[in-house]
């Protein structure tokens, strides 16, 4: 099991495809058998699609973001994700790069990565996770 605080991002990329860029989900999706982490801890976020997990509680950085449909969470790590493309959009606090995360199991659009911020004031935000609300659920029911 992996414990509370520890990186558990899979990278998957030596075992794809050739010509695969390790970046698109449909690329992990085909490679056969799919490597998930589980986290230990008593705060646990998962996909609400199919419960896989997602982050540690202990990760979050704020709660006041908003999401594409609604309120989402700044993480500093989180797991079981795969990357979109990288590009640039114009958020509510100015131009980004991002690229969306998947959940490597279903596939499900969960928010996205910071890669770059333009703002100076921004910057803290690169290489963090957007995870909407709506598309996490506290894993056993906790308060």
């Amino acid at each position: 099991a992996i414990t509370a605080g520890e990186i558990f991002f899979r990278h998957l990329s030596p075992f794809l495809p050739s010509g695969a860029s390790g970046k698109s989900p449909l690329g992990i999706r085909a490679m056969g058998k799919l490597f998930k982490a589980y986290l230990s801890g008593s705060r646990i976020y998962s996909c609400t699609n199919c419960r896989s997990h997602l982050a540690n509680h202990d990760e979050i950085i704020s709660k006041s973001f908003q999401g594409r449909h609604g309120r989402a969470y700044l993480f500093s790590n989180v797991g079981n994700v795969c990357l979109g493309p990288e590009e640039d959009r114009i958020l509510i606090t100015g131009l980004h790069t991002v690229a969306d995360i998947y959940c490597n199991c279903c596939q499900t659009i969960l928010g996205w990565k910071y890669e770059e911020a333009y703002e100076e004031s921004q910057k803290y935000k690169e290489g963090k996770f957007i995870i909407e609300k709506a598309k996490m659920t506290k894993e056993n029911g906790w308060t």
